[in-house]
């Protein structure tokens, strides 16, 4: 296993190491049907059915709120890709406009190749195709510690317009990843001083293996209002990087970490001083109900709108108005008339 911390790349060769990777990582949630993991948990949560729901299907609010805009309901198209090559820009448009047409925000996937290899940055610019829904712009809490500071964060936020920024953590992924950066050492220190720089909200997301009550106590300290918790369960980037190297470390640790429900379960104690997002193998809308109610205020979907992504717009607003029907059901079901009845509302949680 080779890292970075030995001499660099020249400059043309780390872009295209990063676009290379970016179809890898595609290529392998779509051929390898074990890197989705499926044991996120929520089917060990049983609701309490109400056969007098006392509320019209019809008039079911399943809006909410999330970054001073109102959204149609509590479902976010999680970080997936984007880099230089023309398919990876598709999907990001495509994303980019169903996520408009459903009302729903949108996360890009890690803009380091855009800093990196300038070409890469129309993959990213999908603003004019999302005017008035949320935008998340993202690069890895890491690279703070290789050179990425205010300027590069900038950058990726301008290219957006971003309403937030996401900072991801991802130090199994960046163990098994062969080119891996791995130097994790005060980055907390590092995450404050930039959150103090930029003036939309920080949040902080974990890629598959959950957040600890410590890591959301760190990044409290250091300012953070917002934590996507992304529990293991779903899809395995340990597993997707391990087809990317020589042993495999991969997979002896594709199932480490803590699960959505078990993140959402720690995360109880700091539901006042922070927002959470719920992710990591949410499938379906009775998850996402599941999640709400356990105190996520956003549900994150990726791996189950990739596929669509790379066909059309139409098969991705189709694949979340699926998501909506299934979420108002199971809202219809419990007897909530808006989401507010839902969140942290755990007398639905059935006792048996």
């Amino acid at each position: 296993m080779s890292h970075s911390s030995q001499t660099p790349p020249p400059i043309e060769d780390l872009a295209q190491q990063v676009t290379d990777r970016k179809q890898d990582h595609i290529d392998a949630v779509l051929n390898d049907p074990l890197v989705e993991r499926n044991a996120q948990g929520f089917d060990t949560i049983k609701l309490l059915h109400r056969a007098l729901p006392e509320c019209d299907f019809s008039s079911i609010d399943t809006s909410t709120h999330f970054l001073d805009k109102r959204i149609q309901f509590p479902f976010l198209i999680s970080s997936m890709t984007g880099g230089a090559s023309q398919n990876l820009g598709s999907i990001n448009r495509h994303l980019a406009e169903a996520a408009e047409a459903c009302n729903v925000p949108m996360a890009v996937g890690s803009q380091r190749a855009m800093i990196i290899d300038k070409t890469a940055q129309k993959s990213f610019d999908i603003r004019p195709f999302a005017p008035n829904i949320p935008l998340i712009a993202n690069l890895g809490a890491v690279q703070l510690n290789y050179g990425f500071g205010e300027d590069e964060a900038r950058r990726a936020i301008d290219c957006l317009q971003a309403d937030a920024l996401y900072l991801h953590l991802n130090p199994l992924q960046e163990v098994v990843q062969p080119e891996g950066d791995t130097n994790f050492a005060n980055l907390a220190e590092k995450i404050h001083s930039l959150a103090e720089k930029i003036d939309i909200p920080i949040i902080l997301k974990e890629v598959g293996s959950g957040l600890s009550p410590q890591d959301i106590e760190l990044g409290i300290a250091a300012g953070i209002k917002y934590f996507d918790l992304a529990g293991r369960g779903g899809t395995s980037w340990s597993r997707i990087e391990a087809h990317r190297s020589d042993n495999d470390l991969g997979i002896l640790f594709q199932d480490w970490g803590l699960t959505a429900v078990e993140s959402l379960q720690l995360s109880a104690p700091y539901q006042e001083k922070a927002q959470f997002i719920a992710s990591g193998g949410i499938r379906n809308g009775i998850d996402m109900i599941k999640a709400v109610i356990m105190g996520g205020r956003l549900c994150g979907v990726a791996a189950p709108l990739l596929t669509p992504a790379q066909e059309s717009t139409d098969k991705v607003v189709t694949k979340i108005e699926q998501f909506k029907q299934e979420f108002q059901t199971a809202q219809f079901l419990l007897g909530a008339a808006n989401t507010e009845a839902l969140h942290l509302n755990t007398a639905l949680i059935s006792p048996l």
